[in-house]
């Protein structure tokens, strides 16, 4: 062996390590993933939780259907129906360009007549060209998902203005609502405005979605007082609802279509990286939940000595409403907590409400509007780039906004049509009074 041979060899030795250090720092790095995989599973991300928020619509349908009485059952069916399907036109037709000022779809199809055409929003067979951003997701996709979170806004109302208000007047608020509020509002944050520009951080829409709904239900709720026979001679008298067990279903279903909600609002499922968080998501998304029935169900314990089922209903939603703004950052403990405390804010809020005799049938603005300001405040635990007054700033201006358009809208529908049924047709029920129906037999006589 020559010295020079004696040398490579050393040197070869000692490059060993080096080599594979190399080697384990190239295998850290994740490969490359094509362009079709990201555009694939970014769109299938928005389609999958698309659909899941669409099945919140059957939650919503289902939760007001059990907690209205029978007499009103068909007509709060009704509205849930007419709802969505208004709202997934009247979105297409003018919120989604305003909500996205600088999509073009949208505004080429509004510019070529009156009404928008329907033809598809990609050619078949899509293309690098055709597509929006080809290293993103299709148009198709994002618009499916997003009428979603526009529908899921004006069914928040519903339930709290029940068995009292006209049918026409609500869907005409629900148009209005859905093409213009909603999503002028959300322009701000996810439209790259200028809540977006100050710092504000609402994941997946504890503002921007849930206390929207909230707000535009308690303005709603105040022009349209309460229920005859809710607050009488100084006293609060429950109304129970028709059916606990279909309350229960819908609130299930809600749970359920939340992974879509949340898990969705990642916006991306092209990576390793996202798709674990999409799972992190989901397991706070989960936990939150459950924190919020347990501490519903405590509490109610505690305070009445017996547990309240709508109570632990609304605590669930509640918690699933205050992760909704940051459903990421929270370890599970964290987000259990966070959930839990949604729940103790409906238990407290919603006698609040009747001392005020502000009448909400399904606690709506106990479980968006309260739980929602809540769930966004909370985003500065567990989110390092979030700033409170930032927050708090956030929460004024749609807040403020809301309130304000709405009432707009309420008190020029009353003064042009009426918001409320007669008296009489209130007794004897929306069903028959606004659909000609009779209630269902075995509940005819609540």
């Amino acid at each position: 062996m020559t010295k020079f041979t004696t040398l490579g060899l050393a040197a070869a030795v000692a490059a060993l390590p080096q080599l594979g250090l190399a080697q384990e720092a190239e295998a850290t790095v994740p490969a490359a993933v094509p362009t079709d995989s990201v555009f694939i599973f970014n769109s299938l991300l928005f389609l999958i939780g698309g659909f899941l928020v669409f099945f919140m619509a059957a939650g919503f349908a289902m939760l007001e259907a059990g907690l209205v009485r029978g007499k009103n059952v068909t007509m709060q069916l009704t509205k849930n129906v007419a709802l969505f399907s208004l709202a997934a036109i009247f979105y297409y037709a003018i919120g989604y360009n305003l909500m996205y000022p600088l999509g073009d779809w949208a505004i080429e199809n509004v510019l070529s007549g009156l009404f928008p055409s329907l033809g598809v929003l990609e050619p078949v067979g899509v293309s690098a060209a055709a597509a929006d951003d080809y290293s993103y997701a299709s148009t198709g996709s994002d618009f499916f998902f997003q009428l979603m979170f526009c529908a899921a806004t004006a069914s928040i109302v519903s339930g709290a203005l029940a068995e009292r208000i006209k049918l026409w007047p609500f869907l005409t608020f629900t148009i209005l609502l859905t093409a213009i509020i909603y999503p002028l509002q959300a322009s701000w944050s996810w439209g790259g405005g200028f809540l977006s520009a100050a710092g504000f951080s609402d994941f997946a829409g504890s503002t921007i979605v849930h206390s929207v709904g909230g707000w535009a239900a308690l303005t709603g709720a105040i022009i349209l007082g309460p229920r005859i026979g809710k607050y009488k001679d100084g006293k609060v008298h429950p109304i129970p609802g028709s059916n606990l067990a279909l309350a229960t279903l819908g609130m299930f279903i809600l749970w359920l279509g939340w992974f879509g909600f949340n898990g969705g609002s990642q916006l991306a499922m092209g990576s390793v990286g996202d798709v674990a968080d999409v799972s992190r998501i989901f397991s706070n998304t989960n936990t939150a939940a459950a924190g919020g029935a347990v501490a519903a169900l405590i509490l109610t314990q505690v305070m009445y000595k017996k547990p309240d089922l709508t109570m632990v209903l609304n605590g669930a939603l509640a918690g699933l409403v205050s992760i909704t703004a940051e459903p990421l950052a929270p370890s599970l403990g964290m987000a259990t907590l966070i959930g839990a405390v949604g729940g103790v804010i409906v238990v407290f809020t919603v006698p609040m409400l009747d001392k005020f005799k502000i009448d909400d049938v399904v606690g709506a603005i106990p479980v968006h509007l309260f739980a929602g300001i809540w769930g966004t405040i909370a985003v500065i635990l567990t989110n390092g780039d979030a700033n409170l007054m930032t927050q708090l700033y956030g929460i004024a201006v749609i807040g403020i906004f809301t309130v304000v358009a709405s009432a707009v809208v309420w008190l020029i529908i009353k003064a042009v049509v009426g918001l409320r049924v007669s008296e009489e047709a209130e007794i004897d029920g929306l069903d028959m009074s606004e659909l000609g129906m009779e209630a269902y037999p075995e509940f005819s006589k609540t």
